[in-house]
């Protein structure tokens, strides 16, 4: 005959909860188990009798006991059936911790299950980072000190033009002017948080003194000098930020809430990569992790629903 248990059993499985059944059975029986609610040795249900007081398949409760037979919360005696393991770590006070947190989580309008995850979470960090950060390896180095007269070179930018009469000079420096015009177009979006003069715009129409073309070219050469060194520093940021982003699609449980912006990785879109929990406050728990790929540009990349690994 099947054993019978009241409409309260803690046993009961709801369906319709986020959380698939086989993990709330677990994690029933674990609280149980840690609570002391269940002593050691205590015989468990038989797999069917459990299976029928939440309504699930005998297949989803074995791989429930398997799963916490592994843990070493509990034994399976071959005939016998499955008991409380002697040595499963348990404790009375668990439970009065747990019912004060949900009691102050109540009276503090907080969701009890983001109270679960700060605690987890806070639980696993070194206690080093009370102290601060570590020093970052990656950290960005100081911007090399810009030679002048390296990239003159370079651009084949002489002073040739002083030995010559005032109209060949000023050739010669609107040749040097147009070259770095040239190389400057090429560094737009880098050019933003740089002064001095863009184009060589003079306020009326007049011809303009070498001495004043001088001054327009050397602006034009520090600034070119400045969109190099801004260009290769965010080459390095979004280099670092594409690092991240396939590391996170490797592993979203090592890159656990981390976020990546197509911006920071220098590509096309509007979109972002974001870790994130597959069921929620309790997914976030059992440690089952996705990457998602959300924003309203279209990406190449990941598909929408993103990559589900359990972390």
């Amino acid at each position: 005959m099947a054993q019978q248990l009241p409409a309260s059993t803690p046993f009961s499985a709801d369906s319709a909860d986020e959380l698939p059944v086989g993990l709330q059975l677990a994690w029933r029986l674990r609280a149980l188990i840690a609570a002391g609610r269940l002593a050691a040795g205590e015989r468990l249900p038989s797999v069917r009798a459990l299976a029928g007081w939440a309504n699930v398949n005998v297949n989803t409760v074995r791989a429930v006991y398997a799963r916490l037979e592994g843990e070493g919360l509990i034994v399976t005696r071959h005939g016998r059936g499955s008991f409380v393991a002697e040595d499963a770590p348990r404790s009375p006070e668990v439970e009065r911790i747990a019912a004060e947190a949900i009691d102050a989580a109540a009276e503090a309008g907080v969701d009890a299950r983001d109270v679960a995850i700060v605690t987890l979470i806070s639980a696993g960090l070194p206690e080093a980072l009370a102290e601060g950060l570590p020093p970052d390896p990656e950290a960005e180095e100081p911007p090399a000190e810009l030679d002048l007269e390296q990239l003159a070179a370079e651009l084949d930018l002489d002073d040739a033009w002083l030995a010559t009469d005032e109209l060949g000079a000023r050739r010669e420096l609107r040749r040097q002017i147009g070259r770095l015009e040239a190389q400057l177009a090429g560094y737009r979006r880098d050019l933003e948080s740089l002064e001095g003069p863009r184009l060589l715009t003079p306020p009326e129409p007049r011809i303009a003194s070498a001495a004043e073309l001088e001054r327009t070219r050397d602006a034009l050469l520090r600034q070119l000098a400045g969109a190099r060194a801004t260009a290769a520093a965010r080459a390095r940021r979004e280099r670092r930020a594409r690092q991240v982003r396939d590391a996170m699609v490797a592993d979203p449980g090592g890159h656990r809430w981390e976020v990546v912006s197509a911006a920071e990785t220098g590509e096309q879109g509007c979109g972002s990569w974001e870790v994130g929990s597959r069921l929620g406050p309790l997914g976030a728990l059992m440690s089952w992790w996705r990457v998602k790929v959300s924003g309203g540009c279209p990406l190449a990349g990941p598909p929408a629903g993103g990559f589900g690994v359990r972390g």
